[in-house]
């Protein structure tokens, strides 16, 4: 395991930039470590398996790190490629834990005792269009990601507005939502930098997805948030998949275009028939996909529909001639 180009020189380097593997397609996650008085900090740590668990020990060798110099782990968001590791990684080195409170919610809805994400994700995915064959995958496939996030960390809670030591300076946690509700990113506004996770990534759009129990209207959070983040001056931003770079602003231009364009698109597809957001997903993003991506794709298809609902620009449509509860979309005449 090599540590990635021009990291980590401590005595001129802020940040060591960590690649820690998951699944394809991204296969790597950024995780930080940032030394300072205060100690080490680890910024997303990434999902639990053998392989990555070896890889965090090789990182601790090549940067010269005994366990117990780990004095926090703090995470962006719940999702498992970011929140995985942190509670075995807090039993390794006790270090505390932190993210936003909304962001602990998340892992209660995915993982927490009681959960139905298991059953409400394939029937929303039914009543929107999917074949049994695909949607029946999904409970396996969920579970599938329960071991890379146990155990769960003890956390604490980090908040909009209130500084975070990490790297010997003060960072001011920004919350934003849509790719995951209660996303943190951290601004040094000393030196123009950006941790910002994957509310921002330089060469793909983050995913937006649609969830039961979750943000009802996740596009409209996530436009918002790109928005509230377009006001900070960021001369490099530290992202979580992908090299770091230096047109933040520009790229979260980009970004709303995107949304925009793919919104007139589906806006579009209605006016020539009614469609299921599996109508919807499967021209967008085609069929060639495994379970994982799929899941991804029909989830930031239902944003996009529920956000052009929202603006009323669509409606969901009663079918009195089906005999089925599969709901449709059609434009607003």
């Amino acid at each position: 395991m090599t540590l990635l180009p021009g990291i980590p020189l401590w005595e001129r380097e802020l940040v060591a930039r960590v690649p820690i593997s998951m699944a394809p397609p991204l296969r790597r996650v950024n995780s930080y470590v940032l030394r300072g008085d205060e100690g080490i900090t680890i910024i997303d740590p990434g999902p639990r398996t053998d392989e990555t668990e070896a890889e965090w020990r090789a990182a601790w060798q090549e940067l010269g790190i005994v366990p117990r110099d780990i004095r926090q782990i703090v995470l962006t968001h719940h999702h498992p490629d970011h929140y995985g590791l942190a509670g075995y990684l807090q039993e390794v080195t006790g270090a505390d834990v932190s993210m936003s409170p909304r962001a602990y919610e998340e892992t209660q809805l995915m993982w927490g005792e009681g959960s139905q994400m298991n059953e409400k994700l394939p029937e929303l995915f039914r009543q929107h269009g999917m074949p049994e064959s695909w949607y029946s995958q999904l409970p396996e496939h969920l579970d599938g990601f329960v071991a890379q996030v146990r155990p769960a960390p003890e956390v604490t809670f980090l908040r909009e507005g209130e500084p975070v030591w990490m790297g010997g300076r003060a960072w001011l946690p920004i919350e934003t939502a849509g790719h995951a509700p209660g996303h943190l990113s951290f601004y040094n506004a000393e030196q123009k930098l950006m941790f910002c996770g994957d509310a921002v990534l330089p060469q793909i759009s983050p995913n937006v997805s649609y969830l039961p129990g979750s943000d009802p209207q996740p596009l409209q959070s996530f436009l918002d948030s790109l928005v509230k983040l377009s006001a900070y001056e960021v001369e490099t931003a530290y992202p979580g998949h992908r090299n770091p770079f230096d047109y933040f602003g520009e790229r979260i231009r980009l970004l709303l275009q995107h949304h925009e364009e793919r919104l007139q698109r589906i806006e579009g597809m209605l006016r020539e028939r009614p469609q299921t957001a599996f109508d919807v997903c499967v021209a967008l993003f085609g069929t060639e996909l495994g379970i994982h991506q799929m899941r991804f794709a029909m989830a930031e298809t239902l944003a996009h529909l529920v956000e052009l609902v929202r603006q009323e620009r669509a409606a969901e449509q009663a079918n009195a001639e089906a005999a089925d509860d599969i709901i449709r979309f059609a434009p607003v005449k």
